[in-house]
């Protein structure tokens, strides 16, 4: 009976409270949010869920508190991409928000529209984080108001936008009494010289990162720096070029519990201070691509809690021994890469850590392999490229290197040897390039990305490999395996292989067609087959390759005509198919290959006449342009450490050029060059005036054709032109005058044509030697030794370029008249008003005729004794 009453109750109580615990958010609010909805650019529709028929405490990244209803959480951050970003303007309705205490409005895209300074009246805030959003201008000094702020995140986003965010005066941080995070990054602070002092001031601040602020100044005077509570300090990618600060000492002797210091990227001078070593909390030590000089402390070894240890791209040069990381039991990262540091440890060394990441590029750990290695069962990048080591690989080192978890394996550019038929590679990244390996290819696993083999003793056929069964669908995208022994034909298998990007096969004894499935690999952006012995057309499947920007299948025995489809791949950026066999016509489709920066068909059999379109090479018609394009020259392995700090280095397309008469191979600067080379073949008819257009070519080599006619007067406009090669034809006429204008010539070969009259008087064409001219018979003038008649004299003089206002000739000479009138009375005049300087110059003349008497006088005297002896 009693129980009954007491459930009845029980339940009504339960009720009452669901009741009170489902309230709806305040309607003012909700109006204040729809204002702000209102102002908001929205391409991804992010905040569909913001109408007027549902309960604001549901919409997307609104948070109101649990009993009160009211919204005090507003986190809005992109979650991912920028098609996802918002953008547009902040709107003052935020005001109504009254008890809105976090803000985050991060990685949007605010198109550099300043930080609206009402944010600053937001008295309950604890939290704003408006970093990577593309806002810009002043920092509004309001924000200091914010009493209640514990965490700040300001700047970043893209640097398209005018103006960045700067700060002329930090003063109002000192304000935020209760903040504990402060991070500026991009945020221009060089106007501000007290940023040290102001931001010490903040007795809570635990973590403080200035990062890519254009600080310049690390040490202004302080007696004091009063971080009571830094555990994070980072100040890297700034212009710091002195020592490491001496008010860091200070952190090291007030007990300070810093965790992590990040100094990188700056260029910090001297030698790395021992007091460092006095951090005992230090988990973090960034120091990388800095200055620093001499050998490391002894009291680095000390820091026994060190997890990260980055000492790497410095001038340090030290011997490391396995006694100096006795104390290092808990170190997981360590990079010592491009130092003069020798890692000399005995081979039997069982270290106290166990590394993940493991960066030694570099860094002098040979000659003997680091056999150390097996017992780091966790290591999951390990670069000791370039270490000096000349060795075999060990057995085990391979079994040890597949394991699942190794995502990065490189050891290039070393000496180490072995044979790796039959080895299964397993790793994301494999570099192996520049050393002595041997024996047929290795198997691959699915889970390779980058195969780096090229520049070693690889042998065999190349099917085996291309037609292996992998266990799933590969994911390799850029595959080298050039400068090897390899032989055989390109098998039909490269379906197998639709992710590759980047593939190059260059320099082995690959013979046979190049297959019609190579057109299948649909991603391919760069293909090098040269200096190989493939035979047969350039296949039309390749048309299907649409991203391809580089093209090399030089040195090879191609035949047949230049495929006009070419001029359908308008990404191509570099094209090399020199020393081949290919006749017929240059199809005037390759005119529409607008981003075209480098044209090297020479060493064939092509006819024909020069297209006059050439001028529709428009990367070549400007200079120092540009182009998204370039991204196939120069790219990333975009890969992140597991420290999430950006490994990957920029990476190069290399090209074999033949440039002011050498080959050299091309690499990081070959986005810069602008080349076209037709030379050795059969080509006919005229230079087209069309090609003077090409301002930004570098390189012109029409050499051994059949070339007829004269040089286009308006040569002289090809202002960036370096080298030019019109040597072996049968041009005739004049040098054209306006060729004094190639201010950047280097190398010229007008040799072996019909060229005729006096060469163009300019300090750079007569700066070359005689042979630039040799084989041109009517051809006179300096620096050839024939000398010019009256009338090649008269017709040298005479031949004026149209485009030059009147001729300069008429003021040469009342140049040189006026120049000796001037003289003349300078120094006449002067004898003539100055009596002193009469008198002087008089004195100075008989000194000398009385000097010339007697040398003349004793030099017959000898005469005539010498004419005396019998």
């Amino acid at each position: 009976m009693i129980v009954f009453p007491l459930l009845c109750f029980l339940f009504s109580t339960i009720s009452t409270l669901s009741h009170q615990n489902t309230l709806v958010c305040n309607q003012t609010e909700k109006r204040a949010l729809l204002s702000f909805k209102h102002t908001l650019f929205d391409p991804a529709h992010r905040l569909s869920s913001w109408s007027t028929h549902e309960d604001c405490c549901g919409w997307n990244g609104v948070y109101c508190h649990n009993i009160t209803g009211r919204v005090i959480k507003l986190d809005l951050m992109n979650p991912s991409s920028s098609n996802f970003s918002l953008g547009g303007k902040v709107s003052p309705a935020l005001l109504q928000l009254e008890f809105l205490n976090y803000l985050n409005l991060s990685g949007n895209d605010f198109g550099g529209t300043p930080i609206p300074g009402f944010l600053g009246s937001m008295r309950s805030l604890t939290y704003l984080d408006l970093s990577f959003a593309s806002f810009g201008g002043l920092i509004p000094p309001q924000l200091g108001n914010l009493s209640n702020l514990q965490y700040l995140s300001l700047g970043g986003g893209d640097s398209f936008y005018e103006p960045q965010l700067y700060v002329e005066n930090l003063g109002w941080i000192s304000h935020l009494s209760s903040l504990k995070h402060l991070t500026m990054y991009e945020v221009d602070l060089q106007r501000e010289v007290h940023w040290l002092e102001s931001t010490s001031m903040l007795s809570s601040l635990s973590e403080l990162y200035l990062v890519a602020c254009e600080l310049d100044n690390m040490s202004p005077s302080l007696g004091y720096v009063n971080f009571t509570s830094l555990t994070f300090l980072s100040l890297a990618w700034n212009h710091f070029n002195h020592e490491i600060p001496n008010w860091l000492f200070n952190l090291s002797t007030s007990h300070i519990p810093l965790n992590d210091l990040d100094l990188s990227y700056n260029q910090l001078t001297g030698q790395i201070p021992g007091y460092l070593g006095n951090l005992s909390s230090l988990k973090y030590l960034l120091l990388y691509g800095n200055r620093l000089n001499g050998t490391l402390p002894s009291s680095l070894w000390l820091l026994s809690n060190l997890v990260y240890l980055d000492i790497g791209n410095n001038s340090l040069a030290d011997t490391i021994s396995e006694v100096h990381f006795n104390k290092l039991s808990k170190l997981k990262y360590l990079d010592m890469s491009s130092t003069s540091i020798i890692f000399k440890v005995k081979s039997n060394w069982v270290p106290p850590f166990q590394l993940e990441e493991m960066w030694m590029s570099s860094c002098q750990m040979g000659p003997n392999f680091p056999t150390w290695l097996e017992t780091q069962t966790s290591l999951r990048y390990l670069d000791i490229s370039k270490s000096g080591i000349v060795d075999i690989a060990p057995k085990w080192f391979w079994k040890w290197a597949s394991h699942i978890d190794r995502r990065l394996i490189d050891l290039s550019d070393n000496q180490i040897s072995g044979n790796l038929s039959g080895v299964l590679l397993n790793n994301t990244y494999i570099d192996l390039s520049s050393n002595c390996f041997m024996g047929e290819l290795p198997r691959l696993s699915p889970q390779v990305s980058l195969l780096n083999m090229a520049n070693n003793s690889f042998s065999g056929p190349i099917s085996p490999f291309l037609c292996q069964k992998l266990n799933g669908k590969s994911n390799l995208e850029i595959l080298d395996m050039s400068t090897n022994n390899l032989s055989g034909e390109l098998s039909h298998c490269w379906t197998y292989w639709q992710s590759l990007t980047r593939l190059n096969l260059g320099n082995n004894n690959l013979s046979g067609k190049i297959p019609d499935s190579m057109g299948s690999l649909f991603e391919l952006e760069a293909l090098h087959l040269h200096n190989n012995r493939l035979s047969g057309d350039i296949p039309p499947s390749l048309r299907n390759c649409k991203s391809l920007g580089l093209l090399d299948l030089g040195g090879n025995k191609l035949s047949g005509n230049l495929p006009s489809w070419m001029g359908e791949r308008t990404t191509l950026t570099a094209l090399r198919l020199r020393s081949n066999k290919l006749i017929g016509n240059i199809p005037p489709q390759i005119c529409q290959l607008s981003s075209l920066i480098i044209l090297d068909v020479a060493n064939n059999s092509l006819s024909g006449t020069i297209p006059k379109c050439f001028n529709n090479f428009s990367l070549m018609a400007t200079i120092g342009t540009e182009d998204d394009s370039f991204s196939v020259l120069e790219f990333y392995y975009d890969y992140y450490s597991y420290f999430n700090r950006y490994t990957g280095a920029p990476n190069y397309e290399n090209l074999m050029l033949v440039i002011k008469g050498k080959e050299s191979e091309y690499r990081s600067i070959l986005k810069f060059v602008r080349s076209i080379d037709l030379s050795s073949n059969d080509l006919w008819g005229s230079i087209p005036t069309e090609i003077s257009s090409l301002s930004g070519l570098e390189s012109l080599n029409l050499s051994c054709n059949n070339l007829m006619g004269s040089i286009p007067e308006k040569m002289g406009s090809m202002k960036a032109l370096e080298s030019l090669d019109l040597s072996r034809n049968h041009l005739s006429g004049e040098i054209p005058q306006s060729m004094k204008n190639l201010s950047f010539l280097s190398h010229l070969n007008l040799s072996y044509n019909n060229f005729s009259g006096r060469i163009p008087s300019s300090t750079q064409l007569q700066s070359f030697d005689a042979i630039s001219y040799i084989g041109n018979a009517e051809l006179c003038g300096v620096p050839l030794t024939k000398n010019c008649t009256e009338d090649e004299d008269f017709q040298g003089i005479d031949v004026i370029d149209e485009n030059e206002e009147g001729s300069e000739i008429p003021w040469f000479y009342i140049g040189m008249g006026l120049g000796f009138i001037v003289g003349f009375w300078g120094v006449c005049g002067a004898l003539l008003f100055k009596k002193a300087w009469r008198h002087a110059y008089f004195q100075f003349l008989y000194r000398v005729k009385d000097w010339v008497y007697v040398a003349i006088a004793i030099r017959l005297n000898r005469l005539q004794n010498n004419l005396r002896v019998p």
